[in-house]
């Protein structure tokens, strides 16, 4: 049985159409037709309903689709193992969290290099849930995000996690005491996007005070973030990663908060079918620089309570 061409049965499954699978294989779409074509003819079934350039799935190929994806899945992997010394390349495209570039993404492009030096990588920085898109979609091979993405066929590799902590600039004269959330109400509060998870979980602690409503001065930019809250702007819970520096100078403080939200959870997060041992290999590096990052650094943590010289 071809093996071409029952990759191409499961990309034009994958992607909905002839066209869009002619584009991933680089290829024509003649040729991907021939190759379902043929693939039909062999088996004796017909897989796919074409109406109106989009490609469905006959019950058949509904049928069959598991078991080519275990196929080729069985072969890719025997490739791999078989050839563990070749040298890897093509085009990775990889989605990263702004989080990760401020943190560890500089040691895992120095990792990924010394490994496969023949890769190329197309690198998207955007919010986890744009960066879940694209994984679905197939615009992206890997992705460092908040996650788990909870889909059947998406693999998971937990990454490091980011403690959040609430600062401003010494400019604003906070009070240096304890501070509840009502306090921190009376200054705009600069935050991550509207279609984020730490954005969702600020907005909804903050609309339970009833007496002074919280506004939200939210973007898609951890580095705008930072910029306005360093010229006075307002309050803002960011990880220590992105500014650890700022910190160290003074040009921000850091406050004594009654509530801070959750620890932010990322995931290198990559399509198990079909097989992408670049994807793969990429994933593993991250974990093992993500972890080590962990380790040698603790996230060079600044205790809850800005007092503590410990």
């Amino acid at each position: 049985m071809n093996f071409k061409r029952l990759e191409t049965f499961i990309w034009v499954a994958t992607l909905g159409s002839f066209r869009k699978a002619a584009e991933h294989q680089h290829t024509t779409q003649p040729a991907i037709s021939n190759r379902i074509a043929a693939l039909e003819e062999e088996l004796g079934v017909r897989l796919f309903e074409r109406d109106s350039g989009h490609s469905k799935l006959t019950s058949k190929g509904q049928e069959l689709l598991p078991y080519a994806e275990k196929i080729v899945l069985m072969a890719q992997q025997l490739r791999k193992r078989a050839d563990r010394g070749a040298s890897l390349s093509g085009i990775l495209r990889l989605g990263v969290s702004e989080t990760i570039v401020h943190s560890w993404l500089p040691r895992f492009f120095r990792e990924l290099h010394e490994t496969a030096p023949n890769l190329d990588v197309e690198i998207t920085v955007d919010v986890s849930g744009n960066l879940r898109s694209g994984l679905l979609d197939r615009s992206l091979d890997l992705a460092f995000l908040m996650g788990p993405v909870s889909e059947p066929k998406i693999e998971n590799r937990a990454l490091c996690s980011f403690p959040l902590i609430w600062v401003s600039s010494p400019e604003l004269n906070l009070p240096d005491r304890l501070l509840a959330l009502k306090d921190l109400a009376e200054w705009p509060i600069i935050t991550y996007a509207r279609n984020t998870k730490p954005f969702a979980e600020i907005s909804q602690k903050f609309s339970e005070l009833d007496e002074l409503p919280a506004r939200f001065y939210s973007s898609s930019s951890l580095s705008a973030c930072r910029q306005l809250t360093l010229d006075g702007i307002g309050i803002s819970t960011l990880p220590l990663s992105v500014i650890k520096h700022e910190l160290e100078s003074g040009r921000l403080v850091q406050l004594n908060t009654s509530w801070t939200p959750s620890e932010l959870a990322f995931t290198a997060s990559y399509s198990r079918v079909p097989f992408n041992p670049i994807a793969e290999l990429a994933a593993n590096l991250g974990v093992m620089v993500s972890d080590e990052y962990d380790r040698t650094t603790h996230h060079e943590k600044l205790s809850q309570d800005p007092k503590n010289d410990n």
